[in-house]
């Protein structure tokens, strides 16, 4: 099993790094080169820089990745393919995107996208918590342990 995290925003990947280190699993860092970095990540987590396309890291990770591992991202689109290739997709808010909640998910931003085209507001994403951060450490301790326990 390898983690893939679509890390240009993410706010857990420092959560994810350390928490892969202990357990021993290796992480695939995908940023676009406009996020580009000197810094060493440590040992087990390699960094794969992409075009600054819109779509780049995504098609990456999905290249990459395989049945059994774990995409952390919050593009839906992504999570959508990740789930359809087999893998534990996570979003940093600490839910797990699943085949049951993904279509509204989906249902859901394509209608703000459409009210947003036809000139209404909507609202952003709320800002990111602490609440956040350790629901997302909890569930991505959890998701580690039950794949541990079938492996």
């Amino acid at each position: 099993m390898k983690i893939y995290v679509d890390a240009d925003a993410s706010p857990v990947k420092d959560i994810v790094v350390s928490i892969a280190q202990d357990a021993q699993i290796p992480v695939v860092l995908v940023k676009s080169f406009a996020h580009f970095s000197n810094n060493e990540e440590g040992d087990g987590v390699e960094t794969v820089y992409v075009d600054t396309g819109a779509e780049a890291a995504d098609y990456k990770i999905m290249k990459l990745a395989k049945k059994g591992d774990i995409i952390i991202t919050q593009d839906y689109g992504l999570a959508s393919l990740g789930l359809a290739k087999g893998c534990t997709v996570l979003h940093h808010k600490g839910f797990m995107y699943t085949n049951e909640n993904i279509d509204h998910l989906l249902q859901t931003r394509y209608m703000n996208a459409m009210a947003r085209k036809s000139g209404k507001r909507t609202k952003g994403p709320k800002a990111f918590t602490q609440e956040d951060r350790d629901k997302f450490s909890e569930l991505f301790r959890n998701t580690i342990a039950r794949w541990n326990k079938t492996n």
